[in-house]
């Protein structure tokens, strides 16, 4: 897009006039993206926030990551009582771990637990 080497406090002014403007946030320890699945972890990340015209602001992330796995939530006891009378006759270890396995979905379970 920009032949050559362009230098970084040119770059800033065109920025500048686009109505860009970039503000790196000090002191950053951890960011911590949060999914289903589990927890993305970054130490030690480089933040920049790029604001344009019209106020968005998009914020660019760098550094390394880990993933940690999410762990299952323990259902309360009446939805397991509930599973397990509603899929045939399961018994309540089963319903218990079909709803860990399904994140909690009722529905889902007792489909689960049917099939089988």
């Amino acid at each position: 897009m920009f032949p050559g080497k362009i230098n970084p406090k040119k770059m800033k002014q065109m920025m500048k006039q686009m109505g860009m403007e970039m503000e790196e946030i000090e002191g950053v320890e951890k960011v911590v993206i949060y999914t289903p699945a589990g927890n993305y972890v970054f130490d030690d990340a480089q933040v920049v926030a790029t604001t344009m015209q019209g106020g968005t602001t998009t914020y660019q992330l760098t550094g390394e990551a880990r993933f940690e796995e999410a762990v299952p939530e323990i259902p309360p006891d009446d939805d397991v009582a509930l599973v397990a009378s509603q899929a045939g006759g399961a018994t309540e270890e089963a319903a218990r771990a079909a709803l860990v396995e399904t994140r909690g979905d009722i529905a889902e379970a007792i489909l689960k637990l049917a099939q089988q």
